[in-house]
């Protein structure tokens, strides 16, 4: 007569046993959303820094032509992990990871010199809350996209790059639609999952004021560089340490 209440248990204190170790499991997919005005390119040397400390690295390539599709092309590659994953944003990207962080198989965010937006907030509401340094971007014949002056990139997006790898990143940087832009949050993944934050203190592109208040107000564990907006790319040793360190942190 008991036999059934306690199949019930054990199997109630297997499910239990199961989801813990999901919960515990070990963070080792890296997922890295790079910025508008930029591709995935700059982020190599934190990849190979990361792959070799035993990381699964993918850079998503989403093709900034709104929020929503860039959002679908890193929920794509989430699908192809396997295990947790931490999401990383550069720049725009943080918009990114706040909407797309939100799938359960995320551990983490961390923000690298980004927006770190809450509900109801876009990329213009925030970035005219406390403007940046002049950045010279124009807008393309179809007045639909918008893009950096590449003779203007290295002073505005990477100043601490040797030249030569700051045209590259200009010569490559990917077009940002306006709507892309103006599109609002409406969910923001760090209210309830960990968040570390990169404030790159000479950014020309985002205040780093602006930078640390959203962290501030996020709750995010904070990390100062010197660099410029492009730190992913000049300061990699320093960019790869704060990712490895959330990712363990995050699989605690």
């Amino acid at each position: 007569m008991n036999r059934r209440p306690i199949f019930i248990t054990a199997l109630t204190l297997a499910a239990g046993t199961i989801a813990f170790a999901a919960e515990a499991a070990p963070v080792k997919n890296i997922v890295i959303v790079h910025g508008a005005l930029a591709d995935g390119s700059g982020w190599r040397k934190v990849t190979e820094i990361l792959q070799k400390r035993g990381f699964e690295v993918t850079v998503v390539q989403e093709p900034i032509t709104s929020l929503d599709d860039d959002v679908a092309a890193t929920k794509r590659i989430l699908d192809l992990q396997d295990g947790p994953s931490l999401l990383v944003g550069h720049s725009y990207g943080g918009m990114v990871i706040t909407q797309a962080g939100n799938d359960p198989a995320v551990a983490g965010l961390v923000y690298v010199a980004a927006l770190q937006p809450d509900k109801g907030e876009s990329v213009l509401s925030l970035s005219s809350s406390k403007p940046a340094g002049s950045m010279d971007i124009k807008e393309t014949k179809d007045g639909k996209y918008l893009y950096l002056d590449p003779g203007a990139f290295p002073a505005d997006f990477a100043a601490d790059l040797p030249k030569d790898e700051a045209d590259f990143l200009a010569r490559s940087q990917v077009f940002a639609s306006k709507q892309a832009f103006s599109a609002k949050i409406t969910e923001t993944a760090w209210r309830t999952k960990p968040s570390w934050s990169i404030v790159a203190t000479q950014d020309r592109a985002i205040n780093p004021d602006l930078e640390r208040d959203m962290a501030k107000r996020a709750g995010s564990e904070v990390t100062e560089i010197k660099a410029s907006h492009a730190v992913f790319a000049s300061q990699p040793q320093k960019v790869a340490d704060i990712i490895e360190k959330a990712a363990k942190k995050a699989s605690e």
